[in-house]
């Protein structure tokens, strides 16, 4: 039986997830041979991809960007995402916390207000969102951590994301992003952003599963002597928008 994971307003759920840093034309040549064992998901639109806008919270240390560079097997951090880079009144707005556990990838999101989104940016009236999200574990986490470890929106990164399905068997799916920017921001729509091109001529392909990569894929992997490695956008944004730096990286 297929198993498919679905976004819905609320979820919870785990997988393995490879990261690939691809030419672009590289990234094009692997579309057009997987898409005989893939299908465009459902959130694709007509030109094939659609936007993912995320702003991610960090403190003045800069933590989770810290916990990611040094490898901490058990770590989570927060972002808001939505799926446009401009106000409209269809765009839904999510509350996530993305993290690892072990060699694991989670995510935990919920649905979010529009109107809300001062509350968590600016931290107006924090505890407001326990009367409008009763019973809602991801806020309380969010408040509490939020609280202990003095988060504030950090980081704002826009791509364009054009993802796919296997057609057959267990729950696969890749995703290629590309057009990655960055810039410092407290606010998902910032009007005076000052963007940052974060990996220029690339493109990331992530490959998520639950069990196993295809055959075909692994054939993919060895005929472009892909080199799965360790990389986050909040990461590279931090770092293209000199928020915080991996000096040991030197």
């Amino acid at each position: 039986m297929k198993k498919i994971q679905k976004k819905i307003d609320n979820e919870i759920f785990s997988r393995f997830e490879f990261k690939y840093v691809i030419k672009k034309n590289i990234s094009r040549n692997i579309q057009k041979e997987v898409k005989s064992f893939m299908t465009q998901d459902s959130f694709s639109n007509y030109k094939n991809n659609y936007i993912v806008r995320s702003l991610y919270f960090d403190n003045n240390s800069f933590s989770c960007f810290n916990e990611k560079i040094d490898g901490i097997k058990n770590r989570h951090k927060y972002r808001i995402r939505t799926y446009a880079d401009k106000k409209n009144s269809h765009t839904p707005f999510f509350l996530e916390m993305k993290g690892r556990n072990n060699q694991r990838t989670f995510k935990n999101r919920t649905k979010i207000n529009e109107n809300d989104l001062p509350i968590f940016c600016e931290k107006n009236n924090f505890f407001d969102l326990k009367k409008k999200y009763l019973n809602n574990k991801l806020i309380d986490q969010y408040i509490f951590d939020s609280y202990k470890k003095k988060l504030k929106p950090k980081v704002l990164i826009d791509y364009k994301r054009l993802p796919l399905l296997s057609r057959n068997g267990l729950y696969f799916r890749l995703t290629f992003d590309s057009e990655i920017k960055a810039c410092k921001s407290n606010d998902i729509f910032n009007n005076n952003a000052n963007w940052k091109v974060c990996i220029p001529d690339n493109d990331i392909l992530e490959v998520k599963f639950d069990f196993t990569i295809p055959p075909w894929f692994h054939r993919i992997i060895q005929s472009y002597e892909l080199k799965r490695i360790s990389i986050s956008k909040f990461v590279l944004g931090s770092e293209a928008t000199g928020l915080a730096y991996d000096y040991e990286g030197i």
